[in-house]
């Protein structure tokens, strides 16, 4: 278990667009770049092992932050698992342990970026799996098998039917299709209750701009 003592005062982190790291989730990376290569080297020789994960802004200058900063909040996660393949590259596991907040960019001559981490605000990150008291599974199962159709997903519906509350809402914001923007939104929920209701209204809102073929395929 990692305390928040054990929480370091620099970072490195992993821009990535599209990718999306919650407390207790695992997220599976192949890294080949060197210089990500590189921070991996760097980070298994400490005591944490934390990578942040942070998406790169793709919204125009003026509507938050110029394209290429990072966004103001990342989830720092763990390496819990690698392997390397014959050519070098890596596969690895990162398991999320805390949200944090961007405090500037560190300057230095390591090939990969490196942030000024607050952990502050994220204390519940570090705790037990969260639960949602309003989560009704009757409403919402069948509104993603609908979403699973029109977007020509496949998944284990017998798993996610089997995981609780905070796995299958997590799971289901991390590998659903969605905008960077969204993504973001669904990071920086504050509670489990807000995520899920952020997921539900994403999930309505791309069945409903799906337009007449949409609601075909959905008949």
């Amino acid at each position: 278990m990692i305390t928040s003592t054990d929480l370091p005062e620099t970072l490195p982190v992993f821009p990535l667009p599209g990718a999306l790291l919650l407390p207790r989730a695992r997220l599976p990376l192949h890294i080949f770049e060197p210089r990500y290569l590189a921070m991996l080297d760097d980070t298994l020789k400490t005591s944490h092992r934390l990578i942040g994960m942070v998406q790169p802004c793709e919204t125009p200058k003026g509507q938050g932050c110029s394209p290429g900063t990072l966004h103001k909040i990342g989830c720092a996660g763990r390496v819990t698992g690698f392997s390397e393949t014959e050519d070098g590259r890596y596969m690895l596991t990162l398991t999320g342990i805390s949200r944090f907040r961007v405090l500037e960019e560190v300057d230095g001559f390591a090939p990969y970026r490196r942030v000024t981490p607050c952990w502050k605000g994220f204390d519940r990150d570090l705790g037990k799996p969260e639960h949602d008291a309003g989560f009704d599974r009757g409403q919402f199962m069948p509104k993603l098998c609908r979403y699973f159709e029109a977007r020509g997903l496949s998944t284990d519906w017998d798993t996610l039917e089997d995981a609780d509350d905070e796995l299958l809402i997590n799971s289901l914001a991390m590998l659903c299709p969605f905008e960077v923007e969204d993504k973001q939104a669904l990071l920086e929920a504050p509670s489990l209750e807000t995520r899920r209701e952020t997921l539900v209204t994403l999930i309505e809102f791309d069945l409903r701009s799906g337009g007449d073929d949409l609601e075909e395929r959905m008949q």
